[in-house]
């Protein structure tokens, strides 16, 4: 059992779970992190990195917006840039069918008052992309957008929370979840663990510990493969998406490509082991060397399959429970919670200190995916 007073206790210790606790910390609150495995072994060390406001749903711009400004200044948050460059994310035609779906996304973000997309000609995009292949006519651009290193982001999140007073328990998973009087008791197999606060950051396992609290919120699972090339010399800064296939094609700071986009395995989430489907990965090298003929004669060097939660509506759950007073949860991100880390941090410390935000969350509230389970 925990000797020590907690005043929060966050189940997970991937980025979010890090980064609510490091908010926390730093406002005075002792907070105890469990994490079944170790620090970011999922989701977030699974993950592409990408830091993106670009094509991001409507409901999820005012807060992608102000957490854009955070990575801006991320090292003043965290001590380490994180790998961080902001070369820009495009979402390329390939033809001119393309394009309408492009201008009616830019009109809408105009009508919207958004300044932070734009569309682009060849030529601005042969300017950014020289090595892009020819036949791609126009791309819808952020040019504030970029993308990190996942596994420094990890580090600097642990090592700012930790610096700050949050104590990380690894190795050690909740089994039971139950009321002590104002409290919450939290059994694990190495002891117990009681605080007045909870947040439910597990990922793909978050329904599992919502239900522990009485919150029936139904959840899917992701298992999102990933490519890794041999280096190369330098092909390109921005991070490339294409409109009607998956892909996120990108170079990293060691000169291998990285080549994502959703494409996906399969996972086991009771074993936590993800499978890496190859016939499926293939439809994303193609999309690569479609893009980028000279990468053709690449080797790959290392394939890989994350998990994570995914909601029916591909939006994030971040909300106090609506049926356990002291629990908050902050999961579901569907494949695009990285670039939201430091401020969906910084809204769970507002929600458990002050009891509300003034950021817009209203769209990703639990109950909406609990209404839609009754109704079916």
């Amino acid at each position: 059992m925990s000797g020590k007073v907690i005043d929060t206790l966050v189940i997970g210790g991937g980025l979010h779970g890090l980064s609510a606790a490091l908010h926390l910390a730093r406002a005075g609150r002792r907070v105890t992190i469990l994490e079944r495995s170790w620090i970011g072994r999922h989701s977030s060390g699974a993950t592409a990195a990408g830091v993106r406001t670009l094509n991001r749903d409507p409901s999820e711009i005012p807060i992608s917006l102000e957490a854009m400004e955070m990575w801006h200044n991320i090292e003043a948050i965290v001590g380490d840039d994180c790998g961080f460059h902001a070369h820009g994310q495009l979402n390329i035609a390939e033809n001119a069918s393309h394009l309408p779906k492009l201008e009616r996304r830019l009109a809408w973000m105009r009508e919207a008052g958004y300044e932070h997309e734009e569309l682009i000609d060849r030529a601005e995009l042969l300017k950014l992309v020289p090595a892009i292949s020819p036949h791609c006519v126009a791309a819808l651009i952020a040019r504030r957008d970029g993308a990190a290193d996942p596994h420094r982001t990890l580090q600097a999140f642990r090592r700012s929370a930790e610096a700050a007073g949050v104590v990380i328990h690894e190795g050690v998973g909740v089994d039971a979840i139950e009321p002590a009087g104002s409290d919450w008791r939290l059994r694990t197999e190495a002891g117990d663990f009681v605080a007045p606060t909870l947040i439910n950051a597990a990922g793909a396992w978050s329904a599992k510990i919502a239900a522990m609290l009485g919150d029936d919120i139904p959840l899917g699972h992701k298992a999102s493969m990933m490519i890794v090339t041999e280096r190369i010399a330098p092909l390109l800064k921005p991070v490339v998406s294409v409109v009607g296939r998956p892909l996120s094609f990108k170079q990293s700071d060691q000169g291998t490509l990285v080549i994502g986009g959703g494409l996906q395995g399969s996972a086991d989430i009771e074993a936590q082991k993800s499978f890496v489907h190859f016939r499926e990965l293939s439809k994303g090298a193609r999309a690569a060397t479609d893009l980028f003929p000279s990468t053709k004669s690449l080797r790959i060097v290392r394939t890989w399959a994350g998990m994570e939660a995914t909601t029916k509506d591909h939006l994030p759950v971040i909300c106090a429970s609506p049926n356990a007073k002291g629990a908050f949860h902050a999961f579901g991100f569907s494949g695009h919670g990285f670039q939201l880390v430091p401020v969906v941090g910084a809204i769970m410390a507002d929600l458990i200190i002050r009891g509300s935000t003034q950021r817009s969350i209203e769209g990703f509230d639990a109950r909406r995916l609990m209404q839609r389970q009754a109704a079916a």
